[in-house]
């Protein structure tokens, strides 16, 4: 599952933010998941999802003019990307927009 969210901020400016809000990204889901993450690189985030008792891996791709939320869905769960999607939509918008 692939959600992109295009911005204007440049990479530089997108990064600060979603690493200053890491923490509410990885609340995708309160009580629902528990989310760990991590950061291999400046400008991609690594997140671990544990939820119904399944594994999902995920990674936040951020580029100078969009962020891209990729998650390994395994077909058990396949029926949550409509909840994952309108849980991060309105977040990613928020976090991307205009300041």
């Amino acid at each position: 599952m692939e959600l992109t969210f295009p911005h204007s901020l440049g990479q530089a400016e997108a990064c600060r933010r979603l690493r200053e809000h890491e923490a509410e990204i990885a609340n995708i889901a309160p009580g629902m998941a528990e989310v760990t993450t991590h950061w291999p690189s400046a400008e991609r985030m690594e997140l671990q999802v544990s939820a119904m008792g399944k594994q999902i891996t995920g990674a936040v791709e951020i580029g100078e003019s969009s962020v891209s939320f990729n998650f390994d869905l395994p077909t058990a769960l396949s029926f949550a990307a409509p909840m994952i999607k309108a849980a991060l939509e309105p977040k990613a918008r928020r976090l991307l927009g205009p300041a």
